[in-house]
């Protein structure tokens, strides 16, 4: 670690407190508060106060935060396969080092967290600080209490950054129905993300075959099968269940209907949006369109184009199929190219895939996935009332929030090495005089030296575009990934985000009551919706014959009630 560097970011922190002092006080600001454990301590205390937990914090905006540095707490995040030891990794101990707070990792993986959080919670033995792996604040918020409503803490001396960067947003937006705040909000206002639903197409295979990069259904299904032709043990279309937009039929399905996320209210895959024409919800899963794409991809797998294991494996297991030797795959979806094959160590297949527009359907269809929050959102950060120390924790956090704690984060402690600031002479993928430049690039490879994409990022839209690109930046170096997402996302997928009327949810409010009366309809919901169209594409039900006997079994599952659930939600999201 580099001394210098601690010490000039603890003045830039001062520097911070002073022009966050010039904002208007939020939340309760009143001249005590009381802390998890009934600990009473005076708001902004200057030192003098412990705060909880039996320990000495220092002045506000001051680093370490705790004196003597004997202070612990725990924190779930998110495990990856890149991030090798949370407890002995760079980053961890550069914290650990400039605040004083020693802290012990809670790790679930991409796949079993939410059962992990159910179950901690549960038990009643579970960490202070949930640390970016999201959580039903309704639930264990709102209705339990494990999550600590932190209005009072929220002021500029205990949060000053994250009140400076909350200004453009509005703190309201993460206050929950009972008029309460219960999280940090996670910002990664990341342009690439935003049309992060991608097909990635082998040109290698596309020359060897005589065909251009298809732009319609039609023709996507000719390059299939003249691919297999070519290449009959090859796989010409791969998803995978689980990953980041690794879903292929989603992809697919935009020339024929948009398909939501999993919604981000209910956390099913329930296929419920909004029609902003007219204000209603609706389900896509029962639509003809929706229909009619089910069919498409039904050609597609008829015809063998389709590789089984896209309905089922995780992108993990996507990654090593594409690996393989042999390059067997000419299509894969997914939001990054990096998630599946590393720029550094296969660099030659790297450079065979090009991203590609979506594809348009029989009608005219086409239209590209979008995200309607832009990245930023609620349910962050939340402390939960284990914790004996709550002013420590959130200053602890609010480093995140600092202008470019995130370089520290995702690419390492060191500037000079690591990054540097304002690089002389360079611009930002904006075109506009870069930032930053990072020196360590992101690999998918593991690593023990930074946080890679774990966590919280906090990221607005001009840190996200103000990294330095070279002039002239190869974009399949590892160094061009950022340039080669936002060019994609620009030039491929911007154009067909507007093609309809349908639109993503954003979060929305509900309470716990709310939840627990609506039930287990959503998870049933998502259960029929993915086992019929499953088998429809799959061909193990015809699909004619079959489709008003899933729309019945998803009237009696509940999707009448489910429906007026989200359109009560929406409703009052719209001030209705």
């Amino acid at each position: 670690m580099k001394r210098s560097v601690w010490k000039r970011f603890v003045s830039v922190g001062l520097i911070g407190i002073m022009t966050a002092g010039l904002l208007a006080g939020c939340g309760g600001g009143g001249d005590s508060q009381t802390g998890a454990g009934g600990d009473t301590q005076a708001a902004g205390g200057s030192g003098s106060s412990g705060g909880g937990g039996g320990v000495t914090l220092t002045a506000p905006g001051t680093y370490p935060i705790v004196e003597g540095g004997d202070l612990e707490l725990s924190m779930l995040i998110l495990s990856m396969p890149n991030v090798e030891d949370f407890a002995t990794n760079d980053f961890s101990l550069f914290m650990e080092e400039k605040t004083g707070i020693k802290m012990e990792f809670v790790t679930g993986g991409r796949d079993d967290m939410t059962q992990k959080q159910t179950m901690l919670f549960a038990g009643g033995d579970y960490p202070d600080i949930i640390f970016g792996t999201g959580g039903d604040i309704a639930k264990y918020g709102v209705g339990e209490g494990i999550f600590i409503p932190l209005d009072d803490y929220l002021t500029e001396d205990i949060v000053p950054n994250y009140l400076k960067l909350m200004e453009n947003y509005g703190l309201d937006m993460t206050r929950e129905v009972d008029g309460k705040i219960y999280s940090l909000a996670t910002m990664n206002e990341c342009y690439h993300c935003n049309y992060g639903r991608k097909m990635w197409v082998n040109t290698y295979y596309l020359d060897q075959i005589g065909c251009e990069i298809p732009t319609t259904t039609e023709e996507f299904k000719d390059v299939c099968q003249k691919f297999l032709e070519f290449k009959p043990d090859g796989i010409a279309v791969m998803g995978c269940e689980k990953g980041w937009f690794s879903r292929m039929q989603d992809w697919i399905m935009g020339a024929y209907t948009l398909v939501p996320n999993a919604s981000a209210t209910l956390g099913s895959r329930d296929f419920v949006l909004a029609d902003t024409s007219d204000g209603s919800v609706l389900c896509v899963a029962t639509t003809d369109e929706y229909k009619e794409g089910l069919k498409f991809i039904n050609e597609l797998y008829e015809m063998g184009a389709i590789y089984d294991g896209s309905f089922s494996q995780t992108a993990e297991v996507g990654k090593t199929v594409i690996n393989q030797p042999d390059e067997p795959v000419l299509f894969f979806t997914d939001g990054t190219i990096s998630d599946m094959i590393d720029s550094e160590s296969n660099n030659e297949l790297y450079r065979h895939y090009a991203p590609m527009a979506p594809i348009e359907g029989p009608d005219g269809t086409r239209i590209a996935w979008s995200s309607a929050s832009g990245g930023v959102s609620s349910g962050g950060v939340m402390i939960t009332d284990t914790c004996e120390n709550v002013e420590a924790a959130l200053r602890w956090v609010d480093f995140f929030y600092s202008e470019f704690a995130d370089l520290y984060s995702q690419y390492g402690s060191d500037e000079g090495t690591d990054w540097v600031l304002a690089p002389e002479g360079k611009v930002g993928l904006n075109d506009e005089p870069a930032l930053y430049e990072v020196l360590n690039a992101w690999s998918s490879e593991p690593q023990n030296h930074d946080w890679q994409d774990v966590g919280i990022r906090v990221a607005p839209a001009n840190y996200r575009l103000g990294q330095a690109v070279e002039e002239g930046v190869d974009p399949y170096a590892t160094e061009g990934l950022e340039k080669l997402l936002y060019d994609a996302s620009v030039e491929l997928y911007a154009p067909y985000a507007g093609n309809t009327t349908l639109q993503n949810f954003i979060e929305l409010k509900v309470s716990e009551q709310e939840k627990t009366d609506i039930g287990t309809i959503p998870t049933e919901i998502e259960k029929v919706i993915a086992e019929r169209s499953t088998a429809f594409m799959m061909g193990t039900q015809d699909i004619d014959a079959e489709w008003d006997d899933y729309l019945a079994e998803l009237e009696a599952a509940g999707l009448p009630q489910l429906l007026e659930f989200y359109q009560m939600a929406y409703d009052r999201s719209q001030g209705k």
